[in-house]
């Protein structure tokens, strides 16, 4: 079966797993859950998590608060380019990550 024959959500965790059979110890993800549907979102947040439990780095761009949110534990916030802020998650809020992100005049 082609992977083109697979919903979105279900090539996206293809390409997860293809990725993990390298023993890779760094994983670079760009905006991981864009185009697919809750459940399969669901679905890539767990195996981000059991990438980062068995020891991997991940870094991941996303587009979406509440995902960077609940499973970085540090964000870094980018805006004309340049990094704009630098947070832990435990202290960081949606303000903060929105105002971070606004290009400032």
């Amino acid at each position: 079966m082609p992977i083109t024959s697979l919903s979105g959500g279900n090539q996206q965790k293809v390409v997860l797993g293809k990725a993990l059979m390298t023993q890779p110890q760094v994983v670079f993800l760009d905006e991981p859950t864009r185009g697919i549907d809750v459940g399969a979102k669901t679905d890539v947040y767990h195996l981000i998590g059991k990438m980062a439990q068995q020891g991997l780095a991940v870094m991941f761009s996303s587009s979406e608060l509440d995902e960077v949110m609940a499973l970085a534990d540090r964000i870094l916030v980018m805006a004309d380019g340049r990094i704009t802020a630098d947070l832990p998650r435990h202290a960081v809020t949606r303000e903060q990550l929105i105002a971070a992100s606004t290009p400032q005049d």
